[in-house]
């Protein structure tokens, strides 16, 4: 007998001939901002076993080994498990393959989980909520990043036009996708995206809205030190209205 499902989707597309790790040159405000987001969500506490779902090289697990006893990159793309050979050097921190869909922990075995930079890569993220909501255990912590759709910029856009936001993920690629079975691109709506991790048990708790300030306009204009000063007093005060382009979710396994 035939198996009509589609053939699940890989999340491999960065050992396609893409360096990553090279995405991050001239971007130290937005890795800056992402760390400060992660230090106040966290800010005064410890725990036992967390897992970096999506980590990419190991960018944000050094910062995860300060508030955790054991930390585990969990990364789909061989390439990005390579690089964070080099960047986790010397480290307790373990690398090991796996997609965000099937995640292989045993249930309840995780304190804390993040997931930065993974969800403009999920149109539909059920299956990926609810592995995250299994593996974590009863009242832990679930740090997940969206792309928002609903910044400033299209909200602008939008009540001008007289038209809601659209509720479903948007795509943003800006050019064909060069292969067929390319991983998707998308930004979501943020309300949606709390609904659907209501449904997999997990319930937020707190939000703050990051990278305010991302525009290659000011990075040549305004120093560093400036843009993340002004990152800092933002994220709380702009959380509310989901300003950035990038909204933390703080979330507690039910």
């Amino acid at each position: 007998m035939s198996d009509d499902k589609p053939a699940k989707k890989v999340a491999d597309q960065y050992d396609r001939g893409y360096d990553y790790t090279k995405y991050w040159d001239n971007r130290d405000y937005e890795h800056a901002a992402e760390e400060i987001a992660i230090r106040r969500l966290l800010d005064g506490r410890r725990f036992g076993e967390a897992a970096d779902i999506g980590g990419g090289f190991g960018r944000l697990c050094l910062l995860l080994r300060e508030y955790a006893d054991h930390v585990t990159l969990a990364e789909p793309s061989l390439t990005q498990l390579e690089a964070a050979k080099t960047v986790l050097a010397g480290t307790d921190i373990d690398q090991v393959q796996m997609q965000a869909d099937d995640l292989q922990f045993d249930a309840a075995s995780l304190d804390l989980i993040t997931m930065v930079r993974v969800m403009h890569h999920i149109p539909e993220p059920s299956t990926e909520f609810a592995e995250i909501a299994r593996v974590l255990k009863p009242g832990g912590t679930a740090l997940i990043e969206v792309a928002n759709y609903g910044h400033f910029k299209n909200r602008r856009r939008y009540k001008k036009e007289g038209k809601p936001l659209p509720t479903e993920p948007v795509s943003i690629r800006t050019a064909p996708a060069d292969e067929p079975d390319a991983i998707a691109f998308v930004n979501h709506n943020i309300d949606t995206v709390v609904s659907q991790l209501a449904s997999a048990r997990l319930t937020l708790v707190d939000k703050l809205s990051v990278s305010n300030l991302r525009s290659e306009k000011l990075k040549k204009v305004l120093p560093n030190g400036v843009m993340l000063a002004a990152e800092k007093v933002a994220q709380r005060r702009l959380a509310a209205r989901d300003f950035g382009p990038s909204i933390f979710l703080e979330l507690r396994r039910g």
